[in-house]
């Protein structure tokens, strides 16, 4: 976990280098795709990570940012727009205190709290109207 005062743009390769991703028929890439954020990981350090990785960023670009180009770069509008179900589920995950306060002082047991919420999570939404 990162310190309350780092910014989450410092978090952004670390993340990538404990990603795998496998996917159907593809066999097993070590990166995403693409990866969807924020203008907060709208710098350049981000985004030449990213084209080193060979990934996709769907990542909007600043106003500042905009006004030192001569046209905007094209943005994958629709792509964007399905990062809401990430944000859902960080918004769910907030709803158990211990997720949202981040009492656990060690990184492995926040991680043990934020399994157990979401498989919590999955079993009210796929078995609560069974019974």
């Amino acid at each position: 976990m990162a310190a309350g005062a780092r910014h989450e743009s410092l978090l952004v390769e670390g993340t990538l280098e404990d990603v795998r991703v496998t996917r159907l028929g593809a066999g097993e890439r070590k990166w995403p795709g693409a990866l969807a954020g924020d203008r907060g990981l709208s710098v350049p350090r981000v985004r030449a990570g990213l084209a080193e990785r060979e990934v996709a960023d769907v990542i909007p670009y600043r106003k500042d940012e905009l006004a030192r180009m001569d046209e905007a770069p094209a943005f994958d509008r629709e792509t964007y727009k399905r990062r809401n179900a990430v944000e859902r589920l960080v918004g769910w995950l907030k709803e158990f205190r211990r997720v949202a306060t981040r009492y656990e002082k060690l990184a492995v047991h926040y991680l043990a709290i934020v399994q157990i919420a979401m498989t919590r999570l999955y079993l009210r939404r796929h078995f609560a109207n069974t019974a």
